[in-house]
């Protein structure tokens, strides 16, 4: 009997010092990580955040590159609206040294340019009323300045969410003055451009040829300089004093730009000066490279408006192009909105950019 409780003490303490070392153990467990543990665990975690960013970098241009495209659709669509309620598309305007004018209307009396006069269509009416009232030459003082303020108000659908941000910037400008507006502290941008056209140059040279109202709006002759001027020079939708109709698309409108993506020197991309002399007048300007591009394949111009990727330190402003590495967005005549290659063949860049050269295009191609 009593070897029989010896034995069952015995057993007993056994299991009690089993208890108590497998408490010790999973108390120490509970206390934390080894360190190899934790060199594991950073490891692993490293390498899926190796192979996740890219994805969610992709993933998120993806959706500014949408985002891009929506904004081109608006101003498309804006434009459409506006030919359909004037019977023309927007006018180009006058050039550099002229800022729009809400009372001269919606044709080629309109001294400011296309991003202007869509304005009432993309719901702004307010912005391009702002400065209404007191019609005639010489502008009021008071008119002046209010035009000047139209200048610090920035259109979100007028910037790529690629590129940058809705912003303004100091206006920094070479002595430049307009001729009908104060020179604005300030200047709004863009980052979308019309089509001249495939003849043309990103210059009008309306601005220093006419110094009034009265002389600009109803000349019959556009004056010199001719070589800038004359109508050959001029085959695209929006361009210096353009009142295209949309029965003058005759090459079609799937098959003719309308507006598109503009290049742009990266290193320009927040400022207003000379980093960029295709994004340093202001968006509300008369046509200038800031707000219009060339599509020429002709020899004397094809270096500079082939289309290209954004690219530091080089100013390339006669051209379409954007921010994105996989190409640029184009609009055409009927609203649609492709996304075009870079290496896009130069003469079919060019046949797009004309309404009515009447040359085949291949669709393959673009």
């Amino acid at each position: 009997m009593r070897w029989m409780m010896y034995r069952s003490n015995q057993k007993s303490e056994i299991r009690n010092q089993k208890s108590t070392a497998l408490t010790l153990t999973l108390s120490r467990r509970e206390r934390g990580f080894t360190l190899v543990e934790l060199l594991v665990v950073i490891t692993i975690i490293g390498i899926l955040i190796a192979l996740l960013l890219p994805a969610v970098q992709a993933a998120r241009e993806a959706a500014r590159r949408l985002q891009c495209c929506n904004n081109l659709k608006q101003l498309a669509l804006g434009c459409l609206d506006h030919e359909y309620a004037n019977g023309i598309f927007p006018t180009g305007g006058w050039g550099s040294n002229w800022a729009p004018d809400p009372d001269q209307g919606f044709t080629k009396k309109q001294p400011g340019c296309w991003l202007f006069t869509i304005l009432p269509y993309i719901e702004q009416d307010g912005l391009f009323n702002m400065a209404a009232g007191q019609a005639g030459w010489p502008v009021p003082p008071s008119k002046k300045a209010k035009i000047a303020q139209m200048y610090a108000v920035p259109i979100t659908a007028f910037y790529c969410p690629t590129r940058r941000k809705p912003l303004i910037t100091p206006c920094n400008w070479y002595p430049h003055p307009f001729q009908n507006a104060d020179s604005p502290p300030v200047l709004n941008h863009n980052d979308y451009a019309a089509n001249f056209g495939s003849l043309a140059y990103p210059y009008s040279g309306w601005d220093t040829v006419y110094t009034t109202y009265d002389t600009a709006r109803d000349a019959d002759s556009p004056g010199p300089p001719q070589t800038f001027l004359t109508a050959r020079n001029w085959n695209g939708v929006i361009f210096v004093r353009s009142e295209v109709k949309m029965a003058e698309v005759s090459d079609g409108t799937s098959n003719t730009y309308l507006i598109g993506e503009k290049y742009m020197n990266p290193d320009a991309y927040e400022t207003s000066g000379g980093g960029d002399f295709g994004d340093d007048e202001g968006c509300f300007t008369g046509i200038s490279g800031d707000t219009g591009r060339s599509t020429s394949a002709q020899p004397s111009m094809a270096a500079h408006t082939v289309p290209m990727q954004d690219t530091p330190g080089l100013m390339h402003y006669w051209a379409f192009g954007s921010a994105h590495a996989v190409g640029f967005h184009m609009a055409m005549c009927d609203g649609s909105v492709h996304s075009m290659n870079y290496s896009i063949d130069p003469i079919v860049h060019d046949r797009l950019g004309g309404r009515n050269d009447g040359q085949v295009i291949d669709g393959k191609k673009f």
